[in-house]
């Protein structure tokens, strides 16, 4: 019995065949980067840390999605695969604009669906209608960066918008039957575990599908990296961190899916924390804490 409702198991049964997503590039902007609301982006923010080497914004999405394909086949030559919009505001355009980039990456051999990383700032009544439209005809999910429920944070980490925001994006979004996922950070500056945990109880109340739950990093070159050499500010260890999941996630309902407990940034841009593991490893300690306690998803509900 698994002690979560995790990512793997559902999208396997979603798809009668193996699907990866494909990371995309699309030469979106962010309204927090171009001035719009700030120029200095999220203070922890480097998109270069999850970008993978095949993902360049000077290639059209065709060939980056074909780069993709390629560097996937080579373990499963059968694979289907998600066109996933990732860098930066993929919603963050006029409608048209959207249009032209999620149907050439649809009309790409082997691609049976999208998957759109946004800010819920960048969503709006035409836009989610046209997604709906799309999700009609393919698989489609829209996923939100949240990173944290209290305000106080958001501004600190120079977010540009409120959780109201994200709430408000989340329920219009839930609201034309779209897939809808959502992103949050643990061990934001300012918050200790039982914040977090008082966060979960408001995250798990959100009409969202799919959760993804992150540790902070701390990435150099940000402005998080010069808050935290000019006053250091604690970041978990492992272990620490596998005891927050273990209480998170017992307050987050069943029905939700866990689609990542961690990220894992390019060591070359890493200042901490380091704990020289790799995600499954991590995940492998975590699904052993969890049955030596007795924990599980929405055990606290």
């Amino acid at each position: 019995m698994n002690c979560y409702n995790d990512y793997g198991t559902w999208i396997r049964r979603q798809f009668p065949f193996r699907v990866q997503k494909i990371a995309v590039d699309a030469g979106f902007s962010c309204p927090n980067r171009d001035g719009r609301i700030s120029t200095g982006g999220c203070s922890f923010c480097d998109n270069r840390t999850f970008n993978p080497a095949y993902c360049n914004r000077q290639l059209s999405v065709t060939e980056q999605i074909e780069r993709g394909k390629d560097f996937f086949r080579k373990k499963y030559p059968d694979m289907k695969y998600l066109a996933y919009f990732q860098a930066y505001s993929n919603t963050y355009g006029d409608k048209d604009k959207l249009k032209r980039l999620y149907d050439e990456a649809l009309q790409c051999q082997d691609i049976v669906g999208l998957v759109i990383g946004t800010r819920p700032d960048c969503v709006d009544s035409n836009i989610l209608d046209y997604i709906a439209q799309l999700a009609e005809k393919t698989f489609v999910i829209v996923e939100y960066g949240i990173e944290t429920a209290n305000d106080l944070t958001l501004e600190r980490i120079n977010r540009g918008h409120t959780f109201g925001c994200s709430k408000k994006a989340i329920d219009e979004t839930a609201k034309r039957n779209i897939l809808c996922g959502a992103h949050v950070i643990l061990g934001l500056p300012g918050e200790d575990e039982n914040e977090s945990i008082r966060q979960a109880a408001i995250i798990s109340e959100l009409p969202i599908n799919i959760l993804k739950i992150h540790q902070l990093q701390i990435i150099k070159g940000t402005r998080l990296a010069q808050e935290y050499a000019e006053k250091p500010f604690h970041v978990y260890t492992v272990d620490e961190y596998i005891s927050l999941i273990t209480r998170y996630i017992q307050y987050i309902r069943k029905n939700i899916i866990l689609e990542r407990f961690v990220s894992q940034s390019p060591k070359e841009m890493l200042i901490a924390p380091d704990w020289g593991l790799k995600n499954h490893e991590f995940t492998d300690k975590l699904n052993n804490h969890l049955k030596k306690t007795g924990a599980f998803q929405g055990k606290m509900v």
